[in-house]
């Protein structure tokens, strides 16, 4: 099976797995990534080129998504539509420093690119921005795998015979990270649909009288 495994991704279609999976989303399959790269399956410049090269196509997708198609979008996806002024708040306050960050941003990694394309922000200036992010950010996650292997191996003496184990306690990390982040996400949201109520109930006491 370990054989089976090994042959698969060596084949080169690890990287296309990594390849899709980055140009659709995140950082999860990237840090698995890092990790089988210290296990020895994959490179990691090829992993870290992969995914920056994946998450550079993505973005530039949605980009150009938006500009040509942004007004659609607004209609036919009530999810992009509720997150639109949001997300025109922080292109707003934040400029150029958004089109790096977008990325790295939970719940708007699509519809920033997306926003930023329907917007007058520079399709050059986006261009650029989005090198460099892609690459900082396929290098920050792949390298989080890579050590947390390169930890493993101080306190596990054959990491190989363990890599199983290793991969669920890793994706169960990453599991667990993602759990936080919404919860803390819905925590937020909490007072908001609370003042939201409060101010429908009020209007509708007032309809009453």
């Amino acid at each position: 099976m370990e054989h089976l495994f090994r042959d698969y991704l060596e084949n080169h279609h690890g990287y296309w797995v990594l390849f899709v999976w980055t140009f659709l989303e995140g950082e999860a399959g990237l840090i698995l990534a890092g990790f089988l790269a210290y296990q020895g399956y994959l490179s990691l410049p090829a992993v870290i080129v992969t995914a920056a090269g994946g998450a550079f196509l993505g973005d530039q997708f949605y980009f150009y998504l938006g500009r040509w198609q942004g007004k659609w979008l607004l209609k036919a996806f009530t999810l992009i539509a509720r997150k639109f002024r949001k997300a025109l708040r922080l292109i707003e306050r934040y400029g150029t420093f958004v089109a790096f960050v977008s990325r790295y941003t939970y719940g708007f990694r699509i519809i920033l690119p997306i926003i930023l394309g329907m917007s007058t922000f520079s399709a050059p200036r986006f261009l650029w921005l989005n090198v460099l992010s892609a690459l900082a950010w396929a290098l920050i996650f792949s390298m989080a795998g890579y050590i947390f292997g390169k930890s493993a191996s101080l306190f596990v003496e054959d990491v190989g015979r363990y890599e199983i184990h290793l991969l669920a306690v890793l994706a169960g990390l990453i599991f667990s990270m993602w759990l936080l982040h919404l919860v803390h996400a819905q925590l937020r949201r909490k007072p908001a649909r609370q003042r939201l109520k409060r101010m429908r109930d009020g209007r509708k006491a007032r309809e009453e009288r």
